[in-house]
């Protein structure tokens, strides 16, 4: 039987913006955070709230600014992205800490996730109890220039359909004097219709092939456009500007060194190679890694070892 909210609501965190919630789980239980992928993703169908152990833990999910039922959408030609920066997203993890009076809780972030998970814990460590990441990333130029480029060496056909949609836009993008996740930006920033929608459309084909590897039914492309749009626009944005992270995480991992860290990635993640869990994992002395061998950027495995994981951290 799957969970359900216990609570929900849209706290409204400044510049205009108003950010979903819900809560779930055992009201007395370790506050724990989870943090959805993208950017520009959302909460979906509710499922995560079952990966957790919901007698040990109340459950706090969100809807990150300008995406699933957080307003404003950044589906909308308007949507000023200014706004919408890593630092934005911290201050709205902290606002929404103070609203439903938590003093600590444990931040649990996938794909996208782990790197706000990641900074999040950077920043506010005296907040954080612990970190448990999956499908792990940083955010970092080169995982972005891998996903984005280097990559393509391994799906050829889908990158030259991608690459040359933004050649073909009329932008001036050449791909060998420029990132193709800047032309992307560009595109997807446009107020046009004309311009941003298939440009949505032909990065969502570029994620299935990239990001459907091993897993045949994650089809982004069938997602409704205004999904496409925001989940797009957004990942364009933070992606050209390497996760608005300064220093880089691998750089400088900061108060992260002090805490306690679970790292589950899938060995055949082809969108996000293990070498970055491993590289964080060698930086953070109470880091712990678990590599599931035979799964991707998720799969049931990785999410069991990630619920008992979060679980044993809770307990330390």
């Amino acid at each position: 039987m799957r969970t359900h909210p216990t609570a929900t609501g849209l706290l409204d965190v400044g510049e205009g913006h108003r950010v979903y919630w819900e809560e779930s789980g055992n009201p007395d239980g370790v506050p724990l955070v989870y943090l959805h992928g993208g950017p520009g993703g959302s909460l979906n169908t509710g499922g995560y709230r079952d990966w957790f152990d919901t007698s040990r833990f109340r459950v706090v999910g969100l809807d990150q600014r300008g995406c699933g039922r957080s307003t404003p959408h950044a589906s909308d030609p308007a949507y000023d992205l200014r706004v919408n920066t890593t630092a934005h997203l911290i201050g709205d993890l902290e606002a929404l800490r103070t609203h439903l009076d938590i003093e600590r809780w444990v931040v649990a972030g996938v794909s996208w996730g782990s790197t706000l998970g990641l900074a999040y814990g950077r920043a506010h460590p005296e907040r954080t109890i612990a970190v448990s990441v999956m499908a792990v990333t940083t955010t970092g130029r080169a995982e972005v220039d891998w996903i984005t480029e280097q990559v393509g060496r391994i799906f050829p056909e889908a990158w030259e359909e991608y690459a040359g949609y933004a050649e073909r836009a009329g932008i001036g993008y050449r791909r060998e004097l420029e990132r193709v996740v800047t032309a992307y930006a560009q595109l997807l920033a446009d107020p046009d219709p004309l311009v941003h929608r298939p440009a949505a459309q032909a990065w969502m084909r570029w994620e299935d092939a990239h990001v459907g590897l091993l897993q045949p039914t994650t089809r982004h492309s069938d997602r409704p456009i205004d999904y496409q749009l925001a989940f797009t626009k957004l990942t364009a944005h933070y992606w050209s500007h390497d996760g608005f992270l300064h220093p880089a995480l691998l750089t400088d991992p900061g108060a992260l060194r002090e805490i306690p860290v679970a790292l589950i990635h899938g060995r055949t993640d082809i969108s996000g190679p293990a070498v970055t869990a491993y590289e964080l994992h060698r930086m953070l002395p109470r880091s712990r890694l678990i590599v599931e061998e035979t799964e991707g950027h998720g799969g049931p495995l990785m999410v069991a070892a990630w619920r008992q994981a979060t679980l044993d951290l809770s307990l330390d």
